[in-house]
């Protein structure tokens, strides 16, 4: 099992930054895929970002360019910055981990980002 804690959610402005958390621990395997996906009222969960064990990126294209994922593997953890939010940024962020090795795919619990107008 692997367990999954995020954290930095909030309200911002348009324009504004957050900048997301997500701490893995349990039974964690070096080779491993973390990402975070979004789930707005109404839409399916769909990718922000992932990023694999050795730093490979890849983005949604709505977000390339404003937002950043990184990881630090000593600590587990994955981030999220998120800069120029918009308006159709809100959504409940949703931290992901998969296995590369077992194949298993573990969710965090999510986060609210809501950006107003």
């Amino acid at each position: 099992q692997v367990q999954l804690v995020e954290s930095g959610g909030g309200l911002v402005q348009t324009g504004g930054s957050l900048r997301l958390s997500c701490a893995a621990s349990g039974n964690i395997f070096s080779i491993n895929k973390m990402g975070w996906y979004r789930q707005a009222p109404g839409k399916q969960r769909e990718l922000v970002a992932t990023i694999t064990e050795i730093g490979q990126t890849n983005y949604a294209d709505s977000v390339r360019g404003r937002f950043t994922i990184s990881r630090d593997n000593a600590k587990s953890t994955v981030y999220l910055q998120m800069n120029s939010l918009k308006p159709e940024d809100t959504a409940v962020y949703f931290c992901n981990y998969a296995s590369t090795i077992t194949g298993h795919n573990y969710w965090g619990q999510g986060t609210q980002v809501t950006v107003s107008s």
